[in-house]
């Protein structure tokens, strides 16, 4: 059975989701799919309890809201397995705008075998013109109802995360909302941010913890990337090397037409990538991958210099549909998922 949360049955306070699936059971239920599971409340709690009440059933729950999953995941510990639906990749783009089944590509093996699989894939498509359209507007599958349309649906999405999942699993209030809008807006302007923690907390106008808790609830909401050095270790209050704005199609929504190109090709690359690897700040390049891989992202005249010497580094050119050695074409990074 498909149940929606807003459905006009859980109108009624007598009826909750514990009754939902006792009857749901007694009437031979096996599978339950709960959609927008946030928006019922105290959902992880009779979740739980309907886990440990109802041995045989199965239970799918889904949520828009990735903020509210992190609060419900303690009430579900060992009892739920979550899965992150990440952004298209330019591969999933591909198939769901063109329809057509291209390979999926391994980190490994696009390392060893790049060429191969790049002209592979180009027997079927002309990467470099689906990349261009992918970074304005195939992040997210709004694309299929409307080019004209996605900006305004992207905007709608990204203020429901701001306006309401803030402040219901943070208990915020509308104020703080718009300093961290301003947050987000003054990482856009200038990404990949380089944060000076002290001026950033003047501008917004909070204190240097708060304006670190807010960095971290971006974050956690998939709007941004905190990138630190491997050695510092992952806390709260450690400042981030670099910030960047998650994914090129919110970097279009939020600034100008005019965006840095290299700020969309660095942007590209960590989105595709961080799907699966880690990736963490570099002295030596643009990007240290899994503590062992550097990559120096740039367009097709990219020199080496900077990485020469440098064991498992890789340069990888945005403009070139095929690559050789140790220079990879940037648009193959989205057929990792």
């Amino acid at each position: 059975m498909y149940v929606p949360h807003d459905h006009t049955y859980f109108y009624d306070n007598s009826y909750s989701l514990i009754n939902l699936a006792d009857d749901f059971v007694k009437n031979g239920g096996k599978h339950l799919f709960l959609d927008e599971i946030h928006k019922y409340s105290n959902w992880s709690r009779e979740l739980k309890l309907i886990y440990d009440k109802h041995i045989k059933l199965k239970i799918i729950f889904t949520s828009s809201s990735i903020l509210e999953i992190y609060k419900g995941e303690s009430d579900l510990s060992r009892r739920a397995v979550s899965y992150v639906l990440n952004e298209l990749s330019l591969r999933e783009y591909i198939e769901l705008e063109k329809g057509i089944k291209l390979p999926i590509v391994t980190f490994d093996d696009l390392l060893i075998n790049h060429s191969g699989f790049a002209l592979e894939i180009m027997e079927n498509i002309t990467p470099l013109f689906e990349f261009r359209k992918y970074l304005k507007l195939g992040a997210y599958p709004f694309f299929v109802e409307g080019l004209e349309e996605y900006p305004q649906k992207l905007l709608a999405a990204l203020n429901q995360v701001l306006e309401n999942d803030l402040i219901a699993v943070h208990k915020l209030d509308f104020s703080m909302v718009l300093k961290i809008k301003k947050l987000l807006f003054a990482i856009s302007s200038s990404a990949p941010f380089k944060p000076n923690i002290s001026k950033l907390s003047e501008r917004v106008s909070v204190t240097r913890p708060t304006l670190m808790r807010f960095l971290d609830y971006l974050e956690r909401a998939q709007l941004i990337y905190e990138l630190r050095s491997s050695d510092i270790g992952i806390s709260l209050m450690a400042k981030p090397e670099k910030i960047y704005i998650h994914n090129t199609n919110l970097i279009k929504l939020l600034s100008s037409e005019n965006t840095n190109i290299g700020t969309l090709r660095e942007t590209f690359f960590l989105n595709q990538l961080s799907v699966g690897h880690s990736i963490n700040y570099s002295k030596a390049s643009d990007f240290f991958v899994d503590n062992t891989y550097n990559f120096e992202i740039g367009g097709k005249n990219k020199k080496q210099k900077q990485i020469s010497g440098i064991k498992n580094s890789y340069v990888v050119k945005d403009n070139i549909e095929l690559g050789a050695m140790n220079v990879l074409p940037l648009w193959l990074f989205g057929f990792l998922y």
